[in-house]
């Protein structure tokens, strides 16, 4: 394709052609010349989360959806559309653009969003496929979760396994190099975490048992999302870094880049606060999604990570361990 917009011919056939989801609070909806989408009115509130995907090229449109969708479902909300924005380098393919089109299509399809517009350009200011995404939600205005809402005393609860984003990443992008040292059923099997990553099912559960405070667990890991809550909520915590979800895969993984899964990019894992912690984690497990509890929420500022006698403070988040793996 050529540097500068997508041609109308092609976004009409490989974009606009493939929205199928028409919500209901959607006045104006996605079109050639529509710059702007419009919602109706509402008695919800309102909630808007955006989001880029930049450390990788490979199954984008899957990862900006959930990115974005987890987001949303995070605040306790519903989420109604996407904004997407997707640039291209020079010699990408409308094949391309039409992969990414059927991946965000087909997940909102399943989930219901209307994809309510965006923007598509060929550029040589990037080197790689980069996408952004902006999702619009609506929550009754007395229901909205907060990153902030932990409590002293409060339970905290992780769903699914930590690190599925990273270890799925870094299976395709790292491929050959984890071959050397990997048995192919590992990387296989990590492969396909990128099936996990969805945390809305999560996020209802929690609602319906009673979470104070949420965050997806996204880059920085599972230190990351509990210093980020701590700190959102001026608590301190204490956690058992044993009880902290990991799949063997995950660990294999990080172990041939030498990094550190605990700061591993790890969307699909939900990091909870609730006054019901064990009774959350029955509840999720009934629905299928594997959760345990992994600490409490303390007085004062001290965010403290257990591990049988050694004991460790957590240090505000750095640079994701998948960005030093991808330069393996």
């Amino acid at each position: 394709m050529q540097i500068g917009k997508i041609p109308e011919t092609v976004l009409k056939r490989s974009v606009l052609k493939k929205i199928k989801v028409r919500r209901p609070e959607v006045i104006v909806h996605a079109g050639v010349g529509e710059d702007c989408a419009v919602l109706g009115p509402t008695e919800d509130a309102i909630v808007l989360s955006t989001d880029p995907i930049t450390g990788t090229s490979k199954d984008i449109g899957k990862l900006a959806f959930h990115i974005t969708a987890n987001d949303i479902a995070s605040s306790g909300a519903e989420l109604v559309g996407m904004l997407i924005t997707v640039i291209f380098p020079p010699e990408s393919s409308e094949e391309e653009l039409q992969m990414i089109m059927e991946e965000l299509t087909a997940l909102a399809e399943k989930y219901e969003v209307e994809i309510l517009g965006g923007h598509t350009e060929v550029s040589a200011a990037v080197n790689q496929t980069l996408i952004s995404v902006t999702g619009v939600g609506k929550a009754a205005k007395g229901k909205i979760v907060t990153t902030g809402g932990l409590r002293a005393g409060q339970e905290l609860v992780v769903t699914k396994w930590i690190g599925l984003e990273g270890s799925s990443i870094l299976a395709k992008e790292k491929e050959e190099i984890l071959q050397e040292q990997l048995p192919n059923e590992i990387i296989e099997t990590a492969k396909r975490f990128d099936e996990k990553l969805s945390v809305v099912p999560d996020s209802k559960v929690a609602m319906e048992i009673g979470a104070s405070a949420m965050h997806d667990v996204t880059e920085g890991g599972i230190f990351g999302a509990l210093w980020e809550m701590a700190a959102a909520s001026g608590v301190g915590l204490t956690v058992d870094l044993k009880k902290i979800p990991l799949r063997q895969e995950t660990v294999e993984i990080c172990e041939v880049f030498d990094i550190n899964p605990y700061m591993l990019i790890s969307s699909g894992s939900l990091l909870i606060g609730t006054n019901y912690g064990y009774q959350l984690v029955q509840e999720l497990e009934r629905a299928g999604i594997h959760a345990a509890v992994i600490g409490y929420a303390t007085e004062g500022n001290d965010r403290i990570v257990i591990n049988g006698e050694e004991r460790r403070y957590l240090e505000p988040p750095k640079t994701d361990e998948l960005f030093r793996a991808l330069r393996f």
